[in-house]
């Protein structure tokens, strides 16, 4: 049995409603799940694809994507996505949560709101100098990216969170270019680098800054070593118990609230 062609419009006969999709026959569930429910029509869509139907965005792809700005294009695997929406509906419908955002500042970057605006007040008392940005390595912190898009598993996506914010002008994206080069060239080919900061219509986190850098088949001990041995947090919704015994208890450390979204 297929997926809807039209995931917008009533199942038809012999298809599949989206949210059934990628799901066990005993497992599905008639009515459409709260954490899948008033998505975007492309998050029905894929949703709604089948895993083994879906086309993996290749490295070349990325880097046309990126350098053409069509971000909105990248997208998720199936059932990744699914996992995804069903992890951000849990933490922003958990009592006294605080919702994504707390879940990035106190169980990834471990910073406060203090700490953001400490940051920010030093780099206003520097009249906004760009070139003082990344100057103190305690101002950002270089994590892999929780949940990945469905691009060519060689393709490494980290993200450089920042506690300043990052303006949209040519100063700041000439300064986060001598950041990435700096941080990122010696590890993988020139053409095999690229960053992106999302606009604010396609960021889901908004109050930490933050950009997107992508390598094509990087030395994993090195990575390691950047990101301080730190995983995708995704992974959790597939082995929590073995990803905490990875001993990487710097960056695995779950309050409760989100330990209950993992479950």
């Amino acid at each position: 049995m297929g997926s809807n062609p039209d995931p917008e419009a009533a199942p038809q006969p012999g298809f599949l409603p989206y949210w059934q999709v990628n799901v066990p026959p005993s497992e599905r569930q008639t009515d459409c799940p709260a954490p899948l429910r008033n998505l975007s029509a492309k998050d029905r869509r894929l949703i709604g694809l089948p895993d083994e139907e879906y086309r993996v965005q290749s490295w070349a792809e990325v880097v046309d994507i990126v350098r053409t700005g069509r971000l909105a294009d990248f997208r998720r695997w199936p059932t990744e996505l699914r996992r995804y929406r069903e992890f951000i509906w849990r933490l922003n419908n958990a009592n006294h949560g605080g919702g994504v955002m707390a879940h990035i500042l106190c169980n990834r970057l471990q910073w406060t709101e203090a700490d953001l605006a400490t940051a920010a007040a030093a780099v206003a008392s520097k009249n906004h100098d760009r070139s003082t940005l990344f100057a103190c390595d305690d101002d950002y912190k270089i994590l892999w990216n929780d949940w990945p898009y469905g691009i060519d598993r060689r393709i490494v996506h980290l993200v450089v969170w920042t506690k300043f914010e990052l303006e949209d002008d040519a100063q700041t994206e000439d300064e986060i270019e001598r950041f990435v080069q700096k941080t990122f060239s010696s590890l993988v080919a020139e053409d095999k680098l690229i960053w992106f900061k999302n606009p604010p219509s396609l960021k889901s986190i908004h109050t930490v800054e933050h950009i997107h850098v992508m390598l094509f088949d990087p030395d994993p001990e090195a990575i390691d070593r950047l990101t301080d041995g730190d995983r995708p947090h995704g992974q959790l919704l597939l082995d929590p118990i073995g990803y905490r015994q990875h001993g990487r208890a710097k960056n695995a450390n779950l309050d409760s609230t989100t330990t209950r979204a993992l479950m």
